[in-house]
């Protein structure tokens, strides 16, 4: 822990400094998982990159202390020789602990155990004016203090340590396919699954309207004999999605009752982690930008860049995020029919696959202002009404607007209108093209009193850190003719595509702008 105090009081002398001379800061993490282009650089940055350490595992208390900058798959890997497993883990393995917490995330374990951040059990943070404090969910003089920096991507201090709750591991995940024919049958199955005590993980994948996958899994100690084992993080091993389509595919029946289904056993990290390879299925997009043929033979030969850490890391550099629907939005319960039937629509959305996601509202002061929609589900009590539950749908594709910024732009916002229109809400790690409406969906009056009293009111708000700016450039400045042939040869296929994977093959620094100094 030495290391580790001496590692914050030396962020926490940076903080001052900046609360000091009043000026703006952000956090610096070394990656993201975020698709929002970086505003970082060293003069208005706190480095908190080497925060990456496991502190220490409490076998008897079921709990694990970590440094924020610990990922998903080293928080994992630091647990399991201990017979436990974080209560909630994130499916891309380079999540971390801070980001987690901080940027409202959730899995398929979240129909349980909530959102990420109601998992952590206690934090330390830095105050935006140097102070360093600690904060739990159930102490009634720090809850306030938790739930604030929760779900506040940093506007409220910087998160330097927590301790996440853990549970009993087991070796293997049993994981069963139902093959559903609707939106209404696959909620049916959505219910009685999260009904059963024996469900431990559940989510679910959208092929087409008629043929949507409800993926119920528990932990198991040792597979049956008659029940085959399925890897899915090896090179040869096929990609979630994949699998669970082509099985389920054989088995599909439009309209049976009761559907259809089929289990495979997985290694537990095998599960946990069976979205990295492809990063769900946006890998596919790739294969396609490249005009390369999408088959075992090539996802095989391309593996290392088909992986998320890679692949952000690519997806920054390039830009092409700018060129791409990336969102994930949640609607209640009763509204997942009329929402499926909306986005299937080119105009809308229109393409599939759609990751579906039950997840309970996070208590974070950032995270639960949408539920208060003008949706007349939301108005009236309703015995159906499945109270604070919420499904998240995973929208990631290529827009057909790409190429058409105002075009682009106005399919993100009625995506923003229908889900507020519905009751629900968007998640902010990805582009938000809200206007200042953002403040009549989020608690304004109640976030800034509290960043008045942590000391936070000179940095970045919430909304001007996620929003993208649509104003165009006031300095005035022509673009003149070198900076437009830069543009026509950088927008020029696949110049950009092909810089985005020759720095991820580089490796290296990708989200902190260097200065022209450098």
């Amino acid at each position: 822990m030495e290391a580790h105090n001496i590692a914050v009081a030396t962020i926490a002398a940076q903080v001052h400094q900046f609360h000091k001379n009043q000026q703006p800061f952000r956090i610096y993490h070394g990656s993201t998982n975020s698709t929002r282009q970086s505003q970082h650089s060293a003069a208005n940055t706190i480095n908190t990159a080497n925060l990456n350490h496991v502190l220490a595992v409490d076998t008897d208390r079921k709990t694990v202390l970590v440094e924020p900058n610990v990922p998903m798959d080293e928080l994992v890997k630091a647990t399991l020789p201990h017979g436990l497993i974080p209560l909630v883990v994130m499916e891309f393995p380079g999540i971390t602990a801070g980001g987690g917490f901080s940027g409202t995330s959730g899995e398929s374990s979240s129909f349980r155990h909530g959102f990420f951040d109601a998992t952590v059990n206690r934090i330390e943070l830095v105050l935006a004016n140097g102070d360093i404090r600690t904060a739990s969910q159930k102490a009634p003089d720090e809850k306030e203090l938790f739930w604030a920096a929760a779900s506040s991507f940093g506007t409220l201090g910087v998160v330097t340590m927590l301790e996440i709750q853990c549970r009993e591991a087991k070796p293997y995940v049993e994981l069963t396919y139902h093959s559903t024919s609707s939106m209404s049958q696959a909620m049916t199955v959505f219910r009685e699954a999260t009904a059963s005590p024996k469900t431990e993980y559940l989510d679910g994948i959208i092929y087409a309207p008629d043929h949507i996958v409800v993926c119920a899994g528990r932990l198991v100690d040792l597979p049956s004999n008659q029940t085959p084992i399925q890897r899915f993080v090896r090179a040869q091993d096929p990609w979630f999605y994949i699998h669970a389509q082509r099985q389920t595919r054989k088995i599909h029946r439009p309209n049976a009752e009761p559907p259809a289904s089929v289990t495979y056993y997985a290694p537990i990290q095998d599960y946990l982690f069976r979205y990295d390879r492809g990063a769900f299925w946006t890998g596919r997009y790739a294969f396609s930008y490249f005009v390369t043929p999408f088959n075992r033979i090539t996802r095989y030969i391309l593996d290392t860049f088909m992986h998320t850490r890679v692949m952000y890391h690519a997806l920054h550099e390039s830009g092409l995020s700018k060129q791409h629907i990336i969102q994930d939005v949640a609607v209640p319960y009763k509204a997942t029919g009329e929402f499926l039937t909306w986005l299937d629509n080119k105009e809308t959305f229109g393409a599939y696959p759609i990751w579906l996601c039950p997840l309970h509202h996070s208590q974070g002061i950032m995270a639960r202002g949408a539920e208060a929609g003008p949706h007349q589900s939301q108005k009236e009590e309703d015995p159906e009404d499945d109270g604070d539950c919420l499904m998240n749908f995973g929208l990631w594709a290529p827009s057909p607007h790409a190429s058409d910024t105002g075009a682009f732009i106005a399919q993100n916002r009625r995506l923003e209108h229908k889900v507020r229109e519905l009751g629900g809400k968007k998640w902010l790690y990805a582009h938000a093209y809200y206007t200042e409406e953002f403040w009549s969906i989020y608690d304004r009056k109640r976030y800034d009193a509290l960043r008045e009293k942590y000391h936070a009111a000179h940095l970045p708000d919430l909304y001007q850190k996620v929003r993208v700016n649509l104003s165009p450039k006031s300095d005035g400045a022509t673009e003149g003719w070198i900076g437009w042939a830069k543009r026509m040869a950088w927008e020029t296929w696949p110049v950009c595509g092909l810089y985005g994977v020759y720095k991820a093959w580089r490796g290296g620094d990708y989200y902190l702008i260097k200065s022209k100094k450098d």
